[in-house]
C-alpha cells in the first residue's frame, strides 16, 4: 500500500507546495478497482467547536444558519459528548473507539499506546477502501503519523495552505520529526528551542506572511497554533471538493481542519456582528481549577469566538453547495463534528483546564447519509467511541469486541436513554500509570457526575447536575440526590478502576 502524499508528487515534479489551484492525482490508490456500491465515508472535524455556541442546538445568537440548513436534510445527535476536553484524547478515542483510559492518549502531544496501534479506524477498514488522513492541527497530525502505515495517502499539516514552514513532514520518521522540530524546536507558542535557527526561521515565515493581503480578516488571515501555517479557509475547503470529487470509490476521508479554535481570526463581516446584541450568558462563579480570567474577559473571548463560529458556519455553507454541485454528497456519507468544545465561563477562556462543564465536552454531531432528504434528532445520550463501531457498520465490516463504543441510533444502532458515557481529562497524570490527577465525567440519562481526583489538596470531589433542568449546571445536587449519586458514582469509579486495573499491577 501507498504513504505517497500529493506533496511527495508535487516534489518530483519539481512543483512549489504553494501550488493550492492543482489537482490531486495521487489521492486515488493506485490499482484499486472503483466500487460504486459501497458509499464514500467523510469525517469532517472542526476543531474547538461546542454545541452549545451554536444556534442549531439553540443558542442565543445566530451563529449558525448554514450548519441548522444541512441539519435539515441530516440526523442530528443532540446528546454527543466527546471523550475527552481536549485534541488528544478527544481524536485518539474518534479513531480507535477506546475511552482515554484504554488508549492512554492522554497528556500534551501523547499518543495511542504501542500495543494497540492496530485498533485505528484506518486498519479496519482495510483495503477495501482508500483511506486519506489530514489535520491542520499538530497533535491531530500525530495520531495520524503513528497510523501512517494503515493509510493510503497522509497529507502534511502544511497542505492547501498560503504559507507555512512544516519540516518534519518531509522525513523519513514523519512522526518523530514532526515533534523533533516543529513541535520542540520551532514551535509557535512559546520562543524556539534553537534560538538561532528559530530566529532565522520565523524570520523567513514572517517575511512571506507580510506578503499576503489581511484586508478581509481584522484579526489577521487565520493560522495554527502550532505549526506556522497560514490559510483561508475558503480555499481550504475548495481544495477538499476538488480531491473528494476526484477520489475513487470507496474512500474514506478524515479531514481534521483547525478553525474555529484559537487565534480566532473572523471574516470582516463577522467581526463585530454580536458586539450591541445585548445577549449576556448566566453569571457563573470563577471555578478554583479555572484559568482565573474575570468576568470581563471571558466575556469578549465569548465574542471573539463567536464570530469565528459565524465564520466557519459561512464557509460550511459554501462547501455543502459546492459538494452538491459536484455530486460528491450523491455517494458520500458525511459526518461533521469536532474533537472538543471551548469553554467561556467560571474563569475560563479556552479548553486548556481540567474542567469538564457541558460546553467543552458537549460537542456537534451531524450525520448526512446519501439520498437523505428529512431530519431526524436523536436525544440519546452518545460519545465520541461511538463514531468507529458506527464507520465500519456502514462499511459492512464487523465491530471489534474491546472497542468501548456502540452503533449510532439511526445508523443502525438503538437509542439507549440511560446509557453511560465518559470524558476524560488528565493530562497532568503519567500515561502509563493509575489515573491520580484526573476528572473524569459521566453522562447517565438526565444527569452527568464529575469526578475530580487529585486536586484540592490531593483529596477528591463529586459534582452531580441535572441537565433536564439545569443545562448550565449551576446547582450542584450531589448532595441532596443522594440515591442517585451513590448510583453513578459507584458505575463511575468502578469503571476507572477497570480502566486502571492493568496499570495499577505495575
Amino acid at each position: 500500500m501507498s504513504n505517497f502524499s500529493r506533496r511527495d508528487f508535487l516534489k518530483l515534479a519539481g512543483l512549489t507546495v504553494s501550488s493550492a489551484a492543482l489537482a490531486h492525482p495521487l489521492v486515488r490508490a493506485a490499482g484499486k478497482a472503483e466500487d460504486l456500491s459501497r458509499p464514500n465515508i467523510i469525517v469532517l472535524i472542526f476543531d474547538t467547536m461546542t454545541a452549545s455556541h451554536l444556534s442549531l442546538y439553540g443558542y442565543p445568537r445566530l451563529t449558525s444558519p448554514n450548519f441548522s440548513r444541512f441539519a435539515e436534510r441530516s440526523t442530528v445527535f443532540h446528546r454527543y459528548n466527546s471523550a475527552g476536553n481536549y485534541t488528544v484524547p478527544g481524536t485518539a478515542s474518534l479513531l480507535t473507539g477506546m475511552y482515554p483510559w484504554t488508549h492512554r492518549a492522554l497528556n500534551h502531544s501523547g499518543l495511542v499506546r504501542r500495543d494497540m496501534l492496530d485498533r485505528n479506524i484506518f486498519a479496519l477498514l482495510g483495503d477495501d477502501y482508500s483511506r486519506t488522513g489530514f489535520s491542520q492541527n499538530g497533535w491531530a497530525s500525530f495520531l495520524l503519523t503513528q497510523f501512517r502505515k494503515d493509510l493510503d495517502t497522509y497529507l502534511s499539516p502544511a497542505e492547501f495552505s498560503l504559507v507555512s514552514q512544516v519540516f518534519g513532514d518531509g522525513l523519513p520518521d514523519t512522526n518523530l520529526a514532526l515533534r523533533a522540530l516543529d513541535d520542540f524546536m520551532f514551535k509557535m507558542e512559546r520562543s524556539p528551542s534553537s534560538l538561532v535557527l528559530g530566529a532565522i526561521e520565523r524570520t523567513i515565515l514572517y517575511s512571506q506572511a507580510r506578503r499576503v493581503s489581511t484586508k478581509d480578516y481584522p484579526r489577521g488571515i487565520p493560522r495554527t497554533g502550532t505549526y506556522p501555517v497560514y490559510f483561508l479557509l475558503n480555499e481550504v475547503l475548495a481544495d477538499l471538493v476538488t480531491m473528494f470529487r476526484e477520489q475513487k470509490s470507496p474512500t474514506f476521508s478524515y479531514i481534521h481542519l483547525f478553525p474555529p479554535h484559537a487565534p480566532y481570526s473572523p471574516l470582516r463581516q463577522f467581526y463585530g456582528m454580536f458586539w450591541n446584541d445585548k445577549y449576556f450568558p448566566p453569571s457563573k462563579p470563577l471555578h478554583p481549577l479555572g484559568d482565573g480570567h474575570d468576568e470581563r474577559k471571558v466575556y469578549v473571548g465569548r465574542l471573539s469566538y463567536d464570530e469565528y463560529v459565524a465564520t466557519v458556519d459561512y464557509e460550511f455553507g459554501r462547501f455543502i453547495d459546492a459538494m452538491d454541485e459536484a455530486g460528491v454528497l450523491d455517494n458520500s456519507y458525511l459526518i461533521v463534528t469536532s474533537d472538543h468544545g471551548e469553554l467561556m465561563e467560571r474563569g475560563c477562556k479556552g479548553h486548556d483546564t481540567p474542567l469538564l462543564y457541558n460546553p467543552i465536552i458537549h460537542c456537534p454531531l451531524i450525520i448526512h447519509a446519501p439520498g437523505q432528504a428529512t431530519r431526524l434528532d436523536i436525544h440519546a445520550p452518545v460519545n465520541t467511541v461511538d463514531l468507529l463501531p458506527t464507520i465500519l457498520n456502514l462499511a459492512g465490516k464487523p465491530v471489534p469486541d474491546w472497542c468501548d463504543g456502540e452503533i449510532l441510533p439511526g445508523f443502525g444502532g438503538k437509542e439507549d436513554p440511560e446509557r453511560s458515557t465518559f470524558s476524560v481529562e488528565a493530562k497532568l497524570n503519567p500515561a502509563f500509570a493509575p489515573l491520580q490527577t484526573a476528572t473524569i465525567a459521566m453522562r447517565k440519562g438526565d444527569y452527568k457526575m464529575t469526578y475530580y481526583r487529585g486536586y484540592f489538596g490531593g483529596g477528591e470531589e463529586f459534582e452531580l447536575y441535572n441537565h433536564a433542568e439545569d443545562l448550565e449546571e449551576l446547582t450542584n445536587l450531589y448532595s441532596s440526590e443522594k440515591a442517585i449519586a451513590k448510583q453513578m458514582k459507584d458505575e463511575l469509579l468502578e469503571r476507572l478502576a477497570e480502566g486502571d486495573k492493568e496499570f495499577s499491577k505495575r
